[in-house]
């Protein structure tokens, strides 16, 4: 390992940290209905928006109202683009002439990236018109993240506001969450992709003649489409879900060194962001700076001892006389070398994004087990874009419960007095992604279907499946592969856990903001425990660690730990 290499990491973080406060401030103005820069181009097609939906800007929603406005909203797009994906033989667009999708697959898709999940079960190349790419798949994309930027600043108008039962309009945040922020973004982003070769077009595939005549293969087909458009939503939204089947190892979706530090940067870029929009919102940015500081602690830490144990390669090779001085690149594509895969293996699966540009299935047992835990922690170090954080803030509410009962005194965040109600929505929105992935992974490993396309044996393919409901469980969408995940089992079983996943969680966080709305604010005293300060960003990473750890040690100490341990002696599965 040279210094170079670990260079690329550094800098990595260091323009992250760099765009967060432009970027934050810049969101902060939009949500609170502030003049920005794009005002005199996005404010007459926001009115005009606003006029034909029959949308009042001044019509705010109680918590209730708001979330019943997500479920519709929801349902109506899952059912769009079911109905879509059932129906792309007969409708343009087709230029594969690519027939109907199946049922269940339809179903898992469209749930899929309804909750911004974008789990992927199909080969989008092979599968997927360039119709349903677009109308169907990229806009879900803008739909999925908006929604949950817009559940995000109700809590924080839940935190901010005071005797209030109004949280604001969910149709404003979702129409601004789109206009101002995701559009300009993945415009700007889908410029830049296809300057450095991601393929833009709608020409059908196209077939080359190979160079090689001494081998039986002449040709070969190369798919086309609409890509670097998909690409930077996928990326900015946290989807993750890749126009081709390998997402962004393709070499047409993330061709140079350039565009894989253009989609990894964008991956947490706005959940990063909207750490400091929280702190503007709530009027005391160093609140946003002390969870901003909570989640680059956690992501330094796991995405080293990824990149280390890639480093380090495998055992086994090295007593094959393979040389392995560049890591373990095995399933990495040799344009990014080890560092640069398993650092986006780690920043992907922090968000709730699931893009991946390496085979996380080719990892070492220690360097694989870095995203799945990533995952398990609740997908809260930055997270998706709004979810993330409203589950960040869960785990804030549950620190400062715990530690008000440690010195005996009510506890409060940001005057606000956390009572019984807040501490009930804190612990469902924490636990439910913890028993939607337990309880998948045991129905999968004890039934014959699920272990029907279970390809690998012991710890490798028991990792697989936990990896899969780890990643449906919290709306991620990257996956192991070794697992055949396109059959009626699966397609169903991760479909119903995305579905928990994201609504099971909106709810209470919903529920949590309008409770938080109408209490009145509290003047801070002596005994206020300060949630700004080095103490509680530490105490705020134990808390989350330890109920990652107490959750899914077990879990994992079956899979890549035991394959860990069973590495060094030259098992391999």
């Amino acid at each position: 390992m040279n210094i170079m290499s670990w260079l690329q990491f550094p800098l990595y973080l260091i323009v992250l940290l760099l765009l967060v406060k432009p970027l934050g401030l810049y969101m902060a103005r939009v949500y609170q209905g502030e003049r920005t820069f794009l005002s005199p181009i996005i404010v007459p097609l926001e009115k005009l928006v606003f006029r034909i939906a029959g949308i009042s800007p001044d019509d705010e929603m109680t918590w209730k109202t708001y979330a019943l406005m997500v479920l519709i909203f929801s349902l109506v797009g899952f059912c769009f683009l079911y109905l879509l994906l059932r129906l792309q033989h007969v409708l343009p667009f087709n230029p594969q002439g690519l027939g109907s999708v199946s049922p269940a697959l339809s179903f898992n898709t469209a749930v899929s990236f309804v909750t911004n999940t974008n789990w992927q079960s199909y080969a989008g190349e092979t599968t997927m018109s360039n119709l349903s790419q677009m109308l169907g798949l990229g806009v879900q994309n803008f739909f999925s993240a908006a929604t949950g930027m817009a559940v995000l600043i109700a809590l924080i108008r839940g935190l901010s506001r005071h005797a209030t039962n109004k949280l604001g309009s969910f149709w404003v945040d979702l129409t601004r969450s789109i206009l101002y922020i995701l559009l300009p973004l993945s415009l700007i982003l889908a410029v830049l992709l296809v300057s450095q070769g991601v393929v833009q077009t709608f020409q059908g595939n196209v077939v080359s003649q190979t160079l090689d005549h001494t081998s039986s293969v002449v040709s070969q087909t190369l798919p086309l489409g609409p890509a670097a458009s998909q690409v930077a939503i996928k990326q900015l939204g946290t989807n993750g879900g890749g126009f081709f089947n390998v997402n962004s190892a393709h070499p047409f979706e993330n061709p140079t060194p350039f565009s894989n530090f253009l989609e990894m940067l964008s991956i947490l870029l706005i959940p990063a962001a909207l750490t400091y929009t929280f702190g503007r919102m709530v009027g005391d940015t160093r609140q946003g700076w002390a969870l901003l500081a909570a989640m680059t602690i956690i992501l330094v830490l796991m995405a080293s001892i990824a990149i280390k144990a890639e480093f380090q390669g495998n055992p086994a090779f090295a007593s094959m006389g393979i040389d392995q001085s560049a890591g373990n690149m095995e399933g990495k594509e040799v344009r990014f070398g080890v560092v640069n895969s398993a650092l986006w293996a780690t920043t992907t699966t922090a968000a709730s994004n699931g893009s991946v540009n390496a085979m996380h299935d080719s990892f070492t047992p220690l360097g694989g087990l870095v995203p799945m835990w990533m995952m398990m922690l609740g997908e809260v170090i930055f997270g998706g874009v709004g979810s993330g954080l409203y589950g960040m803030l869960a785990f804030v509410v549950i620190a400062v419960f715990v530690a008000g009962l440690m010195v005996g005194r009510t506890p409060e965040y940001l005057g606000k007095k956390i009572e019984i109600h807040e501490m009930k929505m804190a612990a469902i929105i924490v636990l439910i992604p913890v028993v939607t992935v337990l309880f998948g992974t045991a129905i999968a490993v004890v039934s014959s279907s699920g272990k029907a396309s279970i390809y690998n044996a012991g710890p490798q393919g028991f990792s697989e499946v936990l990896y899969a409901f780890a990643s449906a469980g919290n709306n991620n969408g990257s996956a192991f592969a070794g697992l055949n995940a396109n059959t009626t089992f699966y397609n169903i079983a991760l479909g119903i856990s995305m579905l928990i996943a994201r609504f099971a969680l909106i709810v209470p966080v919903l529920a949590m903001a309008g409770s938080l709305s109408q209490k009145k604010s509290i003047p801070a005293s002596s005994g206020t425990l300060p949630s700004h300060t080095p103490l509680f960003i530490g105490w705020l990473i134990g808390v989350i660690i330890i109920v990652g750890a107490l959750s899914f040690l077990p879990a994992l100490a079956l899979g890549p730990i035991v394959q860990q341990l069973m590495l060094g002696t030259g098992r391999l599965f």
